[in-house]
């Protein structure tokens, strides 16, 4: 989304925007140079993760329908500020409540994502009731227009209403070996391929890391911050990318993703766009139990050179088969389009009330 506010902001400078979410301050604050209203808010139920690989299922639709019963509530309240500021477009990545709010204010809203929550909590019938999934789509129902990724998933609720667009992507600008000097790191003719390790915040229960810095035809970085009981340890030969050694050396996780050989991750919309752009590899295992997954793993071949590994394989630190083998795959057959943040971004500004 932070892609889609600058393409806004590129056609209409003046365009004062309020960001509402949960997500932390700083990843909007570092992308958008201007000065942007933040407002901390959970505005979905989202998932309840054990940590980056595994999610609590049970826990995160009870959560789900928690929430779902605040919804008349928080659409009332967020209906009151957005006739309060005068809001001319209410955007959505991909909450429910969004557009319920907009349609109590009388406000035009657009839905933009790769797949819709109603669709992720059908994906476990047996602890997902069907009212949730209908209550979700009642509220996607009140959006005026959704615009639908690649790899996408969902989105019955908004048929009708629902035009594709390409890949919106973080793209670095940088040069590969120039991010690599600033890392510290030799440039990529001659050096060690740089893997970037990629799992977010929750930490991974079990991670061997003293085998990953033990590889030594490999650098293995990451930017990852522990949380909870699960930590990534640190180990001699893993390079560990801190907050401010980006700020200092100007640079964004883009940029790593750009200078990196390949990402090891899990599948994820944001992770997978931003290896399309930066022509990167991608080594991944499985997230557990989560819709979305199947659909990426059908999708990636096309954009990206890929390969699975198994879970006790990616914990062991066992990935040089498995690095090995990617490296000496053909390039992917597709290189699509990414400029889906500024056919957003008009869309955005053509249905302004």
């Amino acid at each position: 989304m932070t892609e889609v506010m600058q393409a806004v902001l590129r056609l209409l400078p003046e365009a004062p925007i309020v960001v509402k979410t949960a997500a932390p301050r700083r990843l909007f604050e570092t992308a958008l140079r201007r000065q942007i209203e933040f407002v901390d808010m959970v505005c979905d139920a989202g998932m309840v993760q054990i940590d980056s690989l595994n999610v609590d299922t049970a826990a995160s639709v009870r959560r789900a329908k928690a929430f779902q019963q605040r919804v008349p509530q928080l659409a009332a309240a967020e209906a009151a500020f957005l006739r309060e500021r005068g809001a001319r477009a209410v955007i959505g990545d991909i909450p429910p409540l969004a557009f319920a709010a907009a349609a109590a204010a009388g406000v035009p809203s657009l839905a933009i994502g790769n797949f819709t929550w109603d669709w992720i909590y059908e994906g476990y019938p047996e602890e997902s009731p069907r009212e949730l999934a209908d209550h979700i789509r009642e509220m996607y129902r009140k959006a005026t227009k959704a615009l639908r990724l690649p790899m996408a998933g969902g989105f019955a609720s908004l048929e009708g209403i629902t035009n594709d667009i390409p890949f919106i992507a973080r793209d670095s600008r940088r040069n590969p070996d120039d991010i690599r000097r600033v890392l510290g790191l030799p440039p990529r003719a001659g050096g060690k391929p740089l893997v970037l390790m990629s799992f977010g915040g929750y930490g991974i229960e079990g991670l061997n890391t003293a085998a990953l810095g033990a590889l030594r035809d490999y650098t293995i970085a990451t930017t990852d911050i522990p949380a909870r009981e699960h930590r990534i340890k640190p180990a001699p030969g893993l390079l560990h990318v801190s907050e401010q050694q980006l700020d200092a050396g100007g640079l964004r996780y883009e940029d790593l993703v750009r200078a990196a050989d390949v990402v090891a991750t899990k599948p994820g919309y944001g992770i997978v766009s931003e290896a399309i752009a930066g022509n990167t590899a991608l080594l991944y295992t499985s997230r557990g139990r989560f819709v979305e997954y199947e659909v990426l793993v059908k999708a990636m071949p096309r954009y990206l050179r890929v390969r699975f590994i198994e879970r006790d394989d990616l914990l062991r630190g066992d990935w040089a088969p498995a690095l090995e083998q990617l490296l000496n795959q053909p390039p992917p057959p597709d290189k699509p389009a990414l400029n889906g943040a500024d056919v957003a971004a008009r869309e955005i500004l053509s249905v302004r009330t």
